[in-house]
């Protein structure tokens, strides 16, 4: 009897929780549909807010200008995260560990605003020594997300690393491997998942990033949260709605096209496992 009331219990608090969390995503991509300029008021079914999302140049310049950001703070965080999180799982103990540790670690639990005026003032200052850069804009804004996006990917690494057992590198190695052949050929593809989800995660992070971007970006360099966010301080507008349902659709189908992948990845590696078990 408890054990059944603490089930009910736990479904309606997850029922809740979903609720509360989807309801207004939902009432949002209905409303991106209302004919009316008044958002909270219903004027019929339309779609002309896409028509006018899709004519705004402010718009187009500034989707163009996060995405480029995002995929360029993608790749580049993946690759540092990944290694970073090679050297603290793989090489074991060495001089400058703790360190080293802790620096990646430390954009996890360091505030934004923190984050955005120390990467300003360091901009500021390399302006007047060596005078560069010349504007702050998409560069600068890609190397601060790098340096937040990639101590995201180097935790997702480790725990990848951490969980994975080194039996096929020790294996490869025993058979005269090098060992950059044994992390091209072994360990790389067994990341092959937590890298993916490590991409996604640091394409997200930038595409959603406000604060960070605000300190280090300059005139005429507006990314898509920085649009929203200014136009929604003068009042909701119905093309706001539009274009957050298209950022909806577009991270729902980014979502289950990489979980479509990486269960892939999974069947076909329980595949080998058996077939390989087999053979023996």
């Amino acid at each position: 009897m408890n054990n059944g009331r603490r089930s009910r219990f736990l479904i309606s608090v997850t029922c809740f929780g979903l609720a509360f969390l989807y309801i207004p995503m939902i009432l949002l991509v209905v409303y991106s549909f209302n004919y009316s300029k008044l958002v909270p008021v219903w004027g019929g079914f339309s779609t002309r807010w896409y028509g006018v999302l899709f004519r705004s140049e402010a718009v187009g310049e500034a989707v163009l200008l996060s995405l480029k950001i995002a995929v360029v703070n993608a790749c580049f965080a993946t690759l540092l995260g990944t290694l970073a999180g090679l050297a603290l799982v793989r090489f074991g103990r060495f001089k400058g560990r703790t360190l080293f540790s802790g620096m990646i670690t430390a954009p996890l639990v360091m505030p934004e605003v923190i984050t955005g005026l120390s990467l300003l003032l360091l901009f500021i200052t390399l302006k007047d020594v060596i005078g560069w850069p010349d504007n702050r804009g998409f560069t600068t804004i890609t190397i601060a997300h790098i340096t937040f996006s990639m101590a995201y990917v180097a935790v997702i690494i480790q725990s990848r690393l951490t969980g994975m057992a080194q039996d096929l590198e020790e294996a490869a190695q025993d058979l005269g491997a090098k060992p950059f052949r044994v992390l091209i050929d072994i360990t790389l593809p067994l990341l092959a998942p937590g890298m993916i989800a490590g991409w996604l995660l640091a394409f997200t992070l930038s595409l959603d990033d406000l604060i960070i971007a605000s300190f280090v970006s300059g005139p005429g360099a507006v990314t898509l949260p920085m649009l929203i966010y200014s136009r929604v301080r003068l009042g909701l507008r119905p093309d706001i709605n539009a274009l957050a349902t298209i950022i909806i659709v577009v991270v729902a189908i980014g979502v289950l096209l990489a979980g479509w992948i990486l269960l892939r990845q999974q069947k076909q590696r329980a595949l080998e496992l058996k077939m390989s078990s087999e053979e023996e």
